[in-house]
């Protein structure tokens, strides 16, 4: 038989998962003695039972009354009882703190009978029908589902008749009309009476507590945060304590340090004679705990002695509630804390500092979503705005710019000093330079893997996507939002961090830490003054310092250019684990990529060809001197062939135009059916990566002997290139071994040409469920493995990244089909079982086999850990990212907690 009740002696801090946060740590704060006012805690075992019949356990109403009795002789007094009555607390209380997600009811036990006994048994009558008009107030609204808003103006009304404006002036026949009033609205409301039997409120407000573990304001927060939902939730009951007993009463909450800053010392917030829900709803302004100490010197004692205990105990920021009855400080709650990025890494250093905990447990008391915050500029909260719409946060950081709507004017401004934002529907390939120009990136469509938030992360660009609402006309350059006409040239701001976009200028400030990852430690300390900036940029170095030391994992970065390279380089990375070569192809390249692809004889083919070598040549040269020394992984030829062809529509209607003025061009009509004849109705299935080498001639031939040729300049001027060569988008062993045999015998004639021996490894990209399958026979001619996981998952889920995330991705989550979008953590079910095997089986057969990752899962938290667990060498990510995949490489290393307060 299961036991759904324990008194809050009975548990331990490490029984969360059963008593839930709250429980749990009353429990704890029980077991230390501190002042903690009696009482018991339903176990999340109840609300799951509950979830799976509509019914509340038939033991339960047994047990309940078990606890109820022993509280009620522990105390001397009983509920609901005419002369002293005891009053109890329902409140929830989770594994996970979901803050007023659930209910909470105060004053349970309180009736028309018993608030004249708990008048006499205090001394003081507007203390009771206080107290009282609560209870109607929170039991209606929380488990009679009554709208608030009918108590709100009733209590306004009351105070306007009186002419006064704080609850807290009204006397105490204001306030027995006040209830008559409130217990109308509830009879007008349910048709019924309210409850009056003690008994029947408290088994009422645990079943509306439970109820709430699935109210869909529940269920949503649950979703964002990632909490599953069959946890439940516990149901605490707990003997009221009282802070509106007059002035020597009050209530508080307390940090043992600053949330917001780290700073050490008391922090926090007092209310004299007040209940609890009296802070948080900000009815009347709060005292600070210097004031407490004013008011109630031996309280505050009491409290400080208390806060320094849990600290200790807990050996981190606490959370604290509490209340002062008459001069007694109970203690309501405590928890880890919750605190701001900057609050999270000065903490833990702390703490490392006072000998309160290691270097390895610092590490996991931070996180990389905290380093990221800390990494890009942020608006001045403090600035005036106009909000225009919010849509996906894309890459974070603030951008402010003119609006321009092609990339060759974001270039030529960019040129001429301006800063520009690119305002596109969506992002292709050729709009690289007008990226790279731009300070920020605002789409209308997409999704958080969609070209422009792929790209824009890879450069450390601020970008917005998916603004449905921007009524985008190229026409007039302009696009329309929220009743306001932004013109080419307009000032706006984005916001990567939250979606919003901005009219005009905002005020922007710069992030020290970037200061410190780019140019170092001294030059960040020497750019300010300011103690608390130093002090976080310090701590940030010491638990970075810490995490390379711990971490398995090698971090590489996804590189196309030189200048990323040494971006990456700068900001910690160790390699570089994917060069996309297709990026070195666009602008004026192009043309010449086409005349390869639609050649009709070898001659024209071998031609542009020809032309390609030396400046691709020139790209891998720059690209290894910066990452000399380092493994540089390049891909070869990779995206879908319409990418580098003329488009077939534009194509067409130029052609048939002409043809109607009679102005026949016979190179467009022989083009044109060359783009007919290679066009795809699925290119990102179609000839594309190492399909694209086998059936266009000498193309992946020319960039093997680039890499090689390139290799073998840096060699000779004594650099030591450490060039790999990766083949994409492999499904058969076959395909590798052709492209294989080919680079072998380039290497061959390249170092003959050089007089040197080149030995370069060939590896392969799997991002194909076949590749994944067969990696046992891949890894026979495979010298690594590099996982491209957006494709990956792509052909693996059926999704099109481009696509779905706009299209059905928000009703997936939704109907919790999925909790976060597969493109941006790893699914380690589906996606992440193809990965496990491919490790697996590709070292069964080659044992030394390097194995990495390289798509946009490389740099996000919770993927890395799950690369490390299936034990992968490497994981590459944005250059940008480096940093955060350092951080969460060495938190995977370490194991620590990740608890749910940061």
């Amino acid at each position: 038989m299961a036991t759904y009740v324990k008194d809050f002696s009975e548990g331990d801090r490490d029984q969360k998962d059963l008593l839930g946060g709250k429980g749990a740590n009353l429990a704890e704060m029980t077991r230390l003695g501190l002042p903690v006012p009696p009482g018991f805690t339903i176990t999340t075992e109840a609300c799951r039972a509950f979830m799976r019949t509509g019914e509340v356990p038939a033991e339960l109403r047994v047990e309940v009354t078990m606890a109820l009795r022993r509280l009620e002789d522990a105390l001397g007094r009983q509920l609901g009882d005419f002369h002293e009555p005891l009053l109890v607390s329902v409140r929830s209380g989770a594994k996970f703190s979901m803050p007023g997600m659930m209910e909470t009811v105060l004053n349970v036990g309180l009736n028309d009978a018993s608030v004249q006994g708990l008048a006499q048994f205090s001394g003081d009558e507007r203390f009771a029908w206080d107290s009282y008009r609560r209870l109607i107030q929170m039991f209606g609204r929380t488990v009679l589902d009554i709208e608030g808003e009918l108590f709100a103006d009733a209590l306004d009304k009351a105070k306007a008749s009186r002419g006064v404006t704080s609850d807290v002036e009204l006397t105490a026949d204001d306030l027995r009309i006040l209830v008559d009033t409130f217990k109308e609205i509830v009879r007008t409301q349910t048709g019924k009476e309210f409850p009056q039997h003690p008994r029947e409120q408290l088994d009422l407000a645990i079943v509306a507590v439970l109820r709430s573990w699935g109210t869909e304001r529940a269920r949503l927060y649950r979703r964002k945060e990632r909490i599953p939902d069959d946890l439940g939730t516990a149901v605490n009951v707990c003997s009221m304590v009282f802070g509106n007993l007059g002035p020597t009463s009050g209530t508080g909450v307390a940090f043992t340090r600053n949330p917001s800053t780290g700073e050490t010392g008391d922090y926090g917030d007092y209310l004299v004679n007040a209940q609890g829900e009296d802070v948080v709803a900000g009815i009347r302004n709060t005292l600070s705990l210097a004031d407490l100490e004013e008011v109630d010197p031996v309280a505050y004692g009491e409290l400080r002695q208390a806060m320094r205990r849990l600290e200790t105990h807990y050996r981190d920021l606490c959370d604290i509630e509490f209340t002062i009855e008459r001069g007694k400080l109970w203690m309501l709650q405590t928890r880890v804390g919750k605190r701001t990025a900057p609050a999270a890494f000065r903490i833990a250093c702390q703490l490392v500092d006072e000998h309160l905990i290691t270097m390895d447990e610092a590490l996991s008391r931070v996180n990389g979503a905290q380093l990221s915050q800390l990494l890009f500029p942020q608006f001045d909260a403090d600035g005036e705005r106009t909000q225009l719409t919010r849509a996906m946060a894309a890459s974070p950081g603030a951008a402010v710019g003119m609006a321009v709507f092609d990339s060759a004017t974001a270039q030529e401004w960019a040129e001429e000093g301006k800063d520009v934002i690119l305002v596109r529907r969506e992002t292709n390939p050729d709009d690289l330079g007008g990226m790279i120009a731009a300070v920020g990136i605002l789409t209308a469509r997409g999704g958080k893997t969609s070209h422009a938030a792929v790209v824009a992360r890879g450069m450390g660009r601020t970008a917005v996507v998916g603004a449905e609402a921007l009524d985008i006309d190229m026409v007039t350059r302009s696009f329309a939002v929220a009743g306001h006409t932004i013109h080419e040239g307009d000032v706006i701001a984005i916001d990567g961090s939250t979606g919003d976009v901005f009219l005009g200028d905002v005020p922007v400030m710069p992030s020290p830490v970037s200061t410190y990852l780019e140019e170092g430690l001294d030059v960040a300390l020497a750019s300010t003054d300011d103690e608390e900036t130093r002090d976080l940029v310090t701590a940030v170095d010491r638990i970075l310092r810490h995490a390379d030391a711990t971490r398995r994992l090698h971090i590489h970065a996804n590189a196309d250019t030189a200048e990323d390279a040494a971006r990456a380089r700068r900001l910690g990375a160790e390699g570089i684990g994917l060069c996309r070569t297709e990026h070195m192809f666009l602008g004026e390249r192009r043309v010449l990529v086409e005349r390869v692809v639609l050649a009709t004889d070898d001659a024209a083919r071998q031609e542009a060809l020809d032309a390609l070598l030396p400046l691709q040549r020139e790209d891998f040269v720059d690209l290894l001197r910066e990452m000399d020394g380092l493994p540089t992984t390049i891909r070869l030829l990779d995206p879908p062939l319409h990418e580098f062809l003329p488009d077939f529509t534009e194509l067409s209607v130029k052609v048939a135009l002409a043809e109607a003025r009679g102005e026949v061009d016979e190179a467009d009509v022989q083009l044109l059916a060359a783009v007919t004849r290679m066009h795809e109705a699925n290119p990102m299935l179609g000839l594309r990566g190492v399909r694209l080498g086998l059936v266009v001639p000498g193309l992946f031939a020319l960039q093997i002997r680039a890499i090689c040729e390139a290799v073998a300049i840096r060699r000779v001027a004594g650099g030591d290139p450490h060039a790999e060569i990766m083949v994409p988008l492999v499904g058969s062993v076959q395909e590798l071994r052709i492209i294989r045999e080919e680079a072998l015998g380039i290497m061959a004639e390249v170092g003959a040409e050089h007089g040197i021996t080149l030995d370069l490894p060939v590896g392969v990209m799997i991002e194909l469920p076949r590749a994944a399958l067969t990696a046992d026979r891949i890894a026979e001619e495979a010298q690594f493995f590099s996982f491209g996981t957006n494709d990956l998952t792509q052909t693996t889920w059926g999704f099109s990244r481009d696509d779905v995330e706009g299209a059905f991705f928000a009703q997936y989550t939704a109907n919790g089909v999925l909790s976060v979008s597969p493109f941006e953590t790893i699914d380690a079910r589906g996606v992440g079982r193809l990965v496990r095997i491919a490790v697996e089986e590709g070292r069964a057969t080659r044992p030394d086999l390097t194995i990495g990752v390289c798509g946009e899962h490389g740099g996000d938290p919770e993927s890395i850990r799950f690369f490390d667990s299936v034990g992968l060498d490497y994981v590459s990510c944005s250059p940008f990212r480096v940093p955060v995949a350092r951080l969460e490489a060495g938190r995977a290393s370490v194991a620590g907690p990740d608890t749910d307060a940061r």
